[in-house]
């Protein structure tokens, strides 16, 4: 199993970008003048989204889930470490079908969260742990020969 993730970004118009994985998914990023999710967002979302599908592969083995609802929220600050996020939280409501396999699931659900949380979801072990992040400038093609003229 290939282990690289990636994503590319394409410039739309002015801190307007479309991101593309590997399988032809896209979504928009801007920085928050419209419905838009803003970088910020999608590490948000990326953290629940994370987490959420670890709780429904754990709970979903006793019972699967009617509904479930995360949110997460964190605070932005600017400080001498630059811009970045603090106090990060992650509140699930999920409600599970009554009986014994809805109980059985219930009583999963903080192991669940906390199997996700220390071991399981890659995007909040990241964040969590001490991760380099290189940048580097790539030798872009020249504009004639991105247009196809000479």
């Amino acid at each position: 199993m290939d282990q690289q993730r990636s994503v590319s970004l394409e410039r739309l118009a002015k801190a307007r970008f479309r991101a593309t994985n590997p399988r032809g998914g896209t979504i928009d990023l801007g920085e928050g003048e419209d419905a838009a999710f803003t970088p910020v967002e999608l590490l948000l979302a990326a953290i629940a989204g994370c987490t959420g599908i670890d709780v429904d592969y754990i709970t979903g083995k006793r019972a699967e889930a009617l509904s479930m609802s995360i949110t997460v929220c964190a605070q932005k600050l600017r400080d001498e470490h630059g811009n970045h996020l603090t106090d990060i939280e992650a509140g699930f409501e999920v409600v599970f079908p009554d009986g014994r396999q809805g109980d059985a699931a219930r009583a999963v659900l903080p192991d669940a969260l906390a199997k996700s949380h220390d071991r399981l979801c890659t995007v909040s072990r990241t964040v969590e742990l001490p991760t380099p992040v290189t940048m580097r400038i790539a030798q872009p093609a020249s504009p004639r020969s991105r247009s196809g003229s000479m």
